[in-house]
């Protein structure tokens, strides 16, 4: 009987998964609910397995069949959250291998096609997480929005908005920042602007959504907005260098990931130069593959 295994990368909204046979060939990917316990409820999560698990035993004709799964989720170094994961999991009758794991490990997985490595993420959130040879690990950053994540979409969009007020009463001088955020949320007064952040329902991903604009003005030259792309890049290459030092991969690659790093030729090129100035054998890569794969190479590595 032929053998699979699933990859999941359970994400802030939506959870893909990829289904590969024991030989490492794709045979099915598609995406689900969340099942991240820091932002759903028990019962959408709960749901969101149920659909999983039926589309994974549908291709593989019966979870008997699926030899090995790997999860890769936020929070999971809370341990009560591994052990709701996995009877989530059991409940949908999937009685298995399985090994669940922080969505930095399978990212970095994916990114190099491999276990070992360094990966930084800057998307709504930053975080670098590597691994070396040794089995050594280290992270940096990533706590969150409200102590750290610098230079990511969430702290730009913020950097944004503060250019905006400071602008608005005499602190820097103009900038083309705040129109271009005024059109964006469709406001047109510094009161209105206010309304929006502090309104209970605006969330992180409401200020990160913003981020984009920092491409746009950039471009025109706006002295504001490069020292943001300026302060951002600093800040990404601050939380880089822990990871590298500590498990001494100077040399080698970093794999970059994440909408800030890969949609912002400004932060990119910024942060890029600053690690090479440090660390000239160290080579910038971008992710060769998604998380789920990471998560699928991961399981094929545990199959036997």
């Amino acid at each position: 009987m032929k053998r699979y295994v699933a990859g999941l990368d359970g994400g802030g909204t939506k959870t893909a998964v990829t289904v590969a046979d024991e030989h490492g060939l794709v045979v099915h990917a598609f995406t689900s609910g969340a099942i991240n316990y820091n932002g759903q409820d028990a019962d959408s999560i709960r749901h969101s397995f149920q659909d999983i698990f039926e589309e994974i035993a549908g291709v593989c004709g019966g979870l008997e069949n699926c030899g090995q799964i790997v999860i890769g989720a936020a929070g999971v170094s809370n341990p009560t959250v591994s052990a709701r994961l996995e009877a989530n999991v059991r409940e949908c009758g999937y009685q298995g291998k399985l090994f669940i794991t922080g969505d930095q490990e399978t990212a970095l997985c994916g990114a190099h096609d491999s276990e070992y490595g360094i990966i930084l993420i800057a998307g709504t959130g930053s975080i670098c997480y590597g691994k070396n040879e040794d089995g050594v690990t280290h992270r940096a950053g990533g706590y969150g929005h409200l102590i750290d994540d610098e230079g990511s979409g969430y702290s730009i969009g913020r950097d944004l908005l503060s250019a905006l007020v400071r602008a608005q009463d005499g602190r820097i001088e103009g900038t083309v920042i705040a129109g271009m955020v005024y059109e964006q949320l469709q406001l047109s007064t510094v009161q209105q602007i206010i309304g929006f952040v502090y309104n209970k329902e605006t969330n992180k991903k409401d200020i990160a959504a913003l981020a984009p604009i920092l491409s746009e003005a950039c471009t025109q030259g706006d002295e504001t907005a490069l020292a943001i792309a300026a302060k951002s890049a600093e800040s990404l290459f601050e939380i880089a260098v822990p990871v590298v030092e500590k498990l001494s991969l100077q040399q080698g690659s970093l794999a970059m990931a994440g909408s800030v790093l890969l949609n912002n030729s400004y932060v990119r090129s910024a942060f890029v130069k600053r690690l090479g100035e440090r660390y000239p054998d160290l080579t910038c890569i971008t992710a060769k593959k998604d998380a789920a794969s990471g998560a699928v190479l991961m399981a094929l590595n545990r199959l036997d």
